[in-house]
């Protein structure tokens, strides 16, 4: 229990002054590394690491179990609103998740001490403090394996966890399994460009932009004259002054220096750049307000690639860590696993739904508690019908329309038998 109080006592150390701070708040990312000198001020970069913490973040993990009746949620288990609500009494489900996504991708890897209490607790520790082993010669433990050696910044004490005790979520690009790669070291000359870019606008802007001069004049001017008037320009020229002109003496003749940032290709490079970083990612050009090439149509199967192509392999990481490191063997054995419901982000329109749930209604496969489930509407009591299962009348399996086609048959022929004996030809 005291490891386990240092342990929350590093965290709040790191994350908090004396007030509840935000991922936005500076004071956070100054644990992680000063935001105005970091990658974290390249705008692309950020809006990437944005938008796949919310992304993940915005999707709802529970736990469920599966057995031969079917797929359940496990709400009896402890971890289930551990992961659903609050993995640690600092954070929400939402906050840990965008956290653990954006450290995970701005670092390559994230770390998350499990503390296997009454309530268990999940809490990201700092990777400046981290240093992770691969014990192939068995110098640790006699069992080898992968080991996390954690320098507690509070007290200073070194604390050794076994691979067990650690939830290492790491990024898609490694070369050996165990460490992932940050995008910012794979692509550090795509955007350390992209920064630089930024630094030139910037100091075009606290300059007046384009407001360069050249002084062209023939006379003789001594040092202290020529100093003057260098001031005297500089002062009219500079982005806060309030002069309306520039007074020179007679002869003398400007030349304004006018750099013009389409001349020079300069936002079309900046885009380019801007796709670099992003298909890095594997965001889309909708998701960073590139609508040039853009309709309605192929912005939502933007959407859909993403979604696929990129997020699915991160939920499918963040799923098998989790079940490999909280659940026990028995547990896994009964079907116990967790998932991320990425219906929230494919979710369909008022009347897409409607339509698609009238045709699982009528084939059957859904019940009117299961429509009302999803739409998080209460049940309709059972003795009243919610349960039940409708299959349109019309349709019937073909065996008993064949068998039916025979018995009809039979009927017929019978039917005839009877005519022909209540109405002879005679009588006809």
């Amino acid at each position: 229990m005291k490891f386990f109080n240092r342990i929350k006592s590093a965290f709040y150390a790191l994350t908090h002054d004396t007030t509840t701070i935000s991922l936005l708040d500076e004071r956070f990312w100054t644990q992680y590394g000063s935001i105005r000198n970091s990658k974290l001020s390249e705008v692309t970069y950020f809006t990437c690491l944005k938008t796949l913490s919310e992304a993940v973040a915005k999707l709802p993990l529970k736990m469920y179990q599966e057995t031969t009746k079917g797929v359940s949620k496990a709400k009896n288990s402890a971890l289930y609103n551990v992961l659903k609500v609050r993995p640690n009494k600092n954070m929400t489900a939402t906050t840990f998740w965008a956290t653990v996504v954006t450290v995970m991708y701005h670092y390559g890897n994230c770390y998350v001490y499990i503390a296997r209490n009454k309530e268990p607790e999940l809490l990201i520790l700092d990777n400046r403090y981290m240093t992770v082993y691969d014990d192939n010669a068995k110098l640790i433990d006699d069992n080898g394996g992968v080991w996390y050696i954690y320098s507690e910044p509070v007290t200073g004490k070194v604390y050794k966890f076994s691979t067990d005790e650690i939830l290492h979520f790491k990024t898609y690009m490694t070369f050996d399994g165990i460490m992932g790669l940050a995008v910012k070291d794979v692509l550090a000359l795509t955007i350390d460009g992209a920064m630089d870019s930024q630094r030139f606008i910037k100091n075009l802007y606290e300059t007046g932009l384009t407001g360069k001069v050249a002084v062209e004049y023939t006379a003789d001017l001594n040092e202290e004259l020529r100093k003057k008037l260098i001031s005297t320009i500089e002062t009219a020229t500079s982005a806060n002054s309030a002069l309306t002109f520039i007074p020179i003496p007679a002869g003398m003749k400007l030349n304004p220096l006018n750099l013009k940032l389409t001349d020079a290709q300069f936002l079309e490079l900046k885009k380019y750049t801007a796709l670099q970083i992003a298909g890095a990612f594997g965001i889309k050009p909708n998701q960073l307000n590139d609508y040039e090439k853009s309709s309605y149509a192929n912005s939502e199967a933007q959407q859909q690639a993403f979604l696929t192509d990129t997020m699915l392999v991160i939920l499918k990481g963040l799923e098998e860590e989790l079940a490999s490191k909280l659940l026990t063997s028995e547990e896994l054995q009964q079907g116990y696993f967790f998932k991320f419901n990425v219906d929230v982000v494919l979710r369909a329109t008022f009347s897409e739904r409607m339509e698609g749930y009238a045709k699982a209604r009528q084939n059957g496969w859904l019940s009117a508690n299961d429509i009302r489930g999803k739409e998080d509407m209460p049940h309709i009591p059972e003795e009243d019908g919610g349960n039940a299962y409708l299959i349109n009348g019309n349709m019937i399996p073909l065996k008993v329309a064949m068998e039916g086609g025979s018995q009809n048959a039979k009927t017929q022929e019978q039917e005839t038998e009877w005519f022909q004996v209540l109405y002879p030809k005679s009588d006809r």
